[in-house]
């Protein structure tokens, strides 16, 4: 098998002298069949250029392909066996066929492009999206259709749409696919970043997409882009600039100072995005980077510490709002959205600040054209309000606040997307509510052996949980213990970090002092309790050999929660913070790594026991 598809690249490469229109039928079929897609053959037969002349050459291999007739068929996955006929529109394309199973769907029909494979990052919130914009659109008359390939998402589900294709979301696949059906239309703002990816090549295929446009969608996705746009709108941001060279980020950095933080294009997760200390961390994350999206520019920005992350998830008609919803990180900016534990409807949050984020989402969403859904991330320090980014797609967080508020905006967003016209909102929903939302994220580090169990800006969760209370403290203690974070016994390790750390928690510890914990602190949170009369007891840094040390204590299961709070890059405080994080983790002892969630987490157990969590079904909660 690896000998013929070796073989047949040798006969593809060998036509390079002769070109594309001397290509024979039999062997391009041959190639399908193997498993080459259209830009590798491009790649075989005309060399391998740029990104934008491979794109060009994929497209000339296509029209190629199409000329001579080599064409998928669609086939109907068996899935009873073999027992019966199979009669479910579970389908996949391929070339090893003559027929199609199936003719394409006559009624008018709409095409959903999924999230693609479960990995961190994606797949069970745009699942959710997805699944709704199919449920939306069946309701509004359409036949369905969706791509996707996740086998374990309910979306990959051949009952949830009228028709499933169980195919990889590439450029040329979903082609295949829009030839074959002949959709009214593709929607792709409802599964995540792979989507949104194909929009500027479907639309130049003339691809029917419906929503913002192609051209609005790239003018978000390119940060260089974007935040021009910002700075014409007039709209704050971290002050920033594009990469030319490595002397001009240095000169960068001269201006704004340490951390900067390095954000690539088109990224999901926040892949190669990174908050950097230093010359060093500078280079080596500016190649990470580029190898990362070497067709996009990489922007470096500063890096605004102590400041409040707020969301905005809305729906846009035409450029004009017609619903939203913003919710509250716990923790400070730096924690990637999908690891930040987050506040539903927001609790520490100015009317005034409200106002300030619907006024900026109002010119976003008229200068972008926006029809659809998207979702905007801000930072709030001081009373000035910045923009971080906007995404012209459904967010991680739109199932969270579709569910809490009972308002779903996926619902919304499709049926403008159908053009359907959807009423604007009047009512504010922000914070009326009678009860709170918390959604916390859900870790694996115990199954990643020698990961450091830390979060950043890059997204490391593998799930989460949203849970209800009366109070935002039992919402908090409510979701904490159901990803898995028990209430402390007795003892409580606190290694407090930078000083603004060490005094965010002074006020945490004082009352876990009151409620009888023991206190144990690494010597320099050890030295900032004792001067603020605060007792405690010193446990020695791993690299120390000294006793008592943290990690004999990590071991030997004397400590019931590990606050651990990162300081700074140098060598010492990397590998003695390292040492303690994954040693509470392969030990089973809580672990806190985030001096707000911390400070949250132990006002909530300290001011609620067990018997204070009610126990209430959803239809409860809604009819409060």
């Amino acid at each position: 098998r690896l000998l013929t598809i070796f073989e047949l690249g040798q006969q593809l490469a060998a036509g390079r002298a002769v070109g594309l229109d001397s290509l024979e039928t039999k062997l391009l079929r041959d190639a399908k069949k193997a498993g080459f897609s259209d830009q590798q053959i491009a790649v075989q037969l005309l060399g391998e250029g740029d990104a934008t002349s491979l794109k060009a050459d994929e497209l000339r291999v296509r029209a190629r392909r199409k000329a001579l007739g080599v064409l998928p068929v669609v086939k109907q996955i068996d899935t009873l066996a073999a027992e019966f006929p199979a009669k479910t529109n579970y389908l996949y394309t391929t070339y090893h066929g003559t027929e199609n199973d199936l003719e394409r769907e006559t009624s008018k029909s709409i095409v959903v492009l999924g999230s693609g494979v479960y990995r961190i990052g994606s797949s069970v919130e745009f699942d959710w999206c997805g699944v709704q914009a199919v449920q939306t659109a069946a309701e509004e008359g359409y036949k369905t259709i969706l791509i996707n390939y996740n086998p374990e998402t309910v979306s990959t589900d051949y009952d949830v749409s009228d028709r499933l294709y169980f195919e990889e979301l590439s450029f040329e696949r979903v082609m295949d696919i829009l030839d074959f059906e002949q959709p009214g239309g593709v929607i792709l703002s409802t599964g995540g970043q792979i989507p949104n990816n194909l929009a500027m090549r479907l639309e130049e295929a003339q691809a029917p997409i419906l929503g913002t446009t192609a051209a609005h969608i790239d003018e978000a996705e390119n940060r260089h882009k974007f935040s021009r746009i910002m700075d014409e709108l007039g709209i704050a941001q971290p002050r920033w600039k594009e990469l030319t060279s490595l002397e001009a980020m240095h000169e960068f950095v001269r201006e704004v100072g340490y951390p900067v933080l390095i954000r690539p294009s088109y990224v999901l997760s926040g892949a190669a995005m990174n908050v950097v200390s230093n010359a060093f961390e500078l280079e080596e994350f500016l190649k990470a980077a580029k190898q990362v999206s070497a067709e996009y520019p990489v922007v470096v920005s500063e890096f605004i510490q102590e400041a409040k992350e707020i969301e905005l998830d809305a729906v846009a008609d035409k450029g004009e709002i017609v619903s939203y919803a913003i919710s509250e990180h716990v923790e400070f900016a730096g924690v990637h959205s999908g690891d930040a534990t987050m506040y539903y409807p927001p609790q520490r949050v100015y009317v005034g600040t409200v106002r300030k984020l619907k006024i900026i989402a109002e010119k976003v969403a008229r200068r972008y054209e926006i029809s659809g859904p998207f979702n905007i991330q801000f930072l709030e320090k001081d009373g000035t309000i910045r923009v971080i980014e906007c995404n012209l797609r459904a967010s991680r967080s739109y199932p969270f606040v579709s569910k809490i508020s009972g308002n779903n905006l996926i619902k919304k967003a499709t049926q403008v997307l159908l053009g359907k016209q959807v009423p604007r909102d009047e009512s504010e929903r922000v914070y009326d509510l009678p009860y709170v939302g918390v959604k916390a994220p859900q870790f694996s580090f115990t199954r990643l052996p020698g990961a450091d169990p830390v979060m950043r800006v890059d997204m490391v969760s593998t799930g989460e949980v949203g849970c209800l209370g009366d109070t935002a403290e039992e919402a908090l203690l409510k979701s904490m213990l159901s990803v898995g974070y028990k209430i402390p016994e007795k003892t409580v390790l606190i290694s407090g970090g930078p000083i603004l750390s060490k005094v965010a928690l002074l006020s945490a510890t004082q009352l876990l002092v009151k409620r009888g914990y023991q206190i144990y602190a690494t010597q320099g949170t050890h030295r900032f309790f004792a001067e603020n009369n605060v007792p405690s007891s010193l446990l020695y840094w791993p690299n120390d050999a000294q006793e008592p040390n943290v990690l004999t204590y990590l071991k030997e299961k004397k400590l019931d929660l590990v606050i651990n709070i990162p300081k700074n890059l140098s060598k010492g405080e990397l590998d003695n913070d390292y040492r303690i994080r994954r040693t509470a983790v392969d030990s089973g002892v809580g672990l806190l790594t985030n001096a707000r969630l911390a400070k949250a987490f132990i006002r909530a157990f300290c001011t609620l026991g067990m018997e204070d969590l009610k126990i209430k079904s959803w239809n409860e909660y809604k009819a409060m």
